[in-house]
């Protein structure tokens, strides 16, 4: 191995076909034909996604802000992070995030940082994950509340210690990936005193797209 950090390479094939098998209404599926060098070339069908934010919301007292969302894909009521799309042109990742805090559980908060980065399914998805730790957490304002509706419409809202969160994805009985991994790496954050944080602006180069989201 060498001296430079453990980390993932940025390292993009020539694409030598490219067609839109599907347009959907927030995501495509595309397939490519790659140039995989030595190893010839290969079609390959992937979802193309806008990229997405996430925030853990911990209060004063140790708890994660969780809500509960009907998945049609795996017909599931699951526990998740407030979280949503980047679906707004320019919007940067932390105000995305503070917006989505503010929708799904009216919530605002007075710091938001970087607690880590995700590739959820890399093999058949090109979606790009960014989770924020949000603190000084408080109710926002009574006007202007988003009115939520479809899966969101009556989505209940749980304030569940990080403790317990830890122990139900260990235990398996709550499985969305954003939650598992942002559930982990938040214990991991706080036992190392914070430490591991980056300010909430860190630039993204593995963003949506793999083009850097300052």
């Amino acid at each position: 191995m060498s001296a430079d950090p453990f980390a993932d390479e940025f390292d993009p094939r020539p694409v030598r076909h490219t067609e839109v098998l599907v347009e959907g209404r927030v995501w495509d599926v595309v397939r490519d034909e790659v140039d995989l060098a030595d190893a010839g070339l290969h079609v390959r069908e992937y979802v193309q996604h806008p990229g997405a934010v996430a925030v853990v919301a911990l209060d004063d007292d140790g708890r994660i802000c969780l809500i509960q969302q009907y998945r049609h894909p795996i017909r599931t009521r699951e526990w998740e992070i407030p979280a949503g799309l980047l679906d707004v042109e320019g919007e940067p990742p932390w105000v995305a995030a503070a917006r989505e805090l503010h929708e799904e559980a009216d919530l605002v908060a007075g710091r938001f940082d970087v607690l880590v980065d995700l590739r959820p399914s890399p093999g058949g998805l090109d979606e790009a994950i960014r989770v924020f730790l949000a603190r000084g957490v408080s109710r926002g304002p009574e006007s202007g509340r988003h009115v939520r509706e479809a899966e969101e419409h009556g989505m209940p809202l749980a304030w569940v210690a990080l403790d317990d969160a830890v122990e139900a994805v260990l235990e398996g009985r709550v499985q969305n990936g954003i939650l598992v991994s942002a559930v982990l790496a938040a214990h991991v954050a706080r036992q190392r005193n914070w430490d591991s944080l980056r300010p909430h602006d860190t630039p993204w180069p593995q963003g949506p797209g793999g083009v850097e989201r300052a």
